[in-house]
């Protein structure tokens, strides 16, 4: 049986692509994900689907980057399969790893090379954003999400303070307010 893994790493990417790859290539269940991040730990449909191949079975997947990001992952996954006898196939790569079969040292090379320019392609990615972020920290920036109206927040605390008389609870004066309850406790903890 085929099984395919599609993946992206940010919401704004297109998964059907990839997704209408696996099934030309006859994929009869895939595993679609949206998560960044090289780590097969957050990955829980990859998860899934190394549980589900069977011996036999081929899991198919449109590039090298997509199964993993760094080459110490990427081979941890592809021992763990062919241990399971299951070829790995990588559509655009035009690489195929049949399970039980002697990997040529050509077929290494190029799969180590192709692993480590996804690994590379990562690092610049995470470090041209490191250097954003600096940069605009700098230039003095907000980074991250907007804050609340402060008067919102002092409405909030007011009517918090208020509460025994008026017989809001908390869910109330979130909804009143649209300070979010974490915050109205982040603040009350800071006074």
């Amino acid at each position: 049986m085929k099984i395919g893994y599609a993946r992206v790493s940010t919401v704004g990417q297109d998964i059907e692509t990839q997704e209408e790859f696996l099934q030309e290539a006859g994929c009869e269940k895939i595993f679609v994900e949206k998560v960044t991040g090289t780590s097969t730990a957050q990955r829980n449909q990859l998860k899934e689907a190394m549980e589900f191949v069977r011996e036999g079975d081929v899991l198919v997947v449109t590039k090298i980057d997509r199964l993993a990001r760094s080459i110490m992952d990427l081979n941890k996954i592809i021992k763990s399969l062919a241990a399971e006898n299951v070829s790995v196939h990588f559509i655009k790569d035009n690489m195929y790893f049949e399970a039980g079969t002697e990997v040529n040292s050509m077929q290494t090379l190029m799969f180590n090379i192709l692993g480590s320019f996804a690994q590379f392609e990562r690092d610049l990615i995470v470090e041209r954003t490191t250097e954003g972020r600096e940069r605009a920290k700098k230039q003095g920036k907000h980074m991250g999400r907007p804050g609340h109206d402060q008067k919102n927040i002092n409405r909030a605390l007011m009517m918090y303070d208020q509460r025994e008389v008026t017989g809001m609870s908390v869910a109330d004066i979130v909804r009143a307010t649209g300070i979010p309850r974490s915050t109205l406790y982040a603040k009350l903890k800071e006074r």
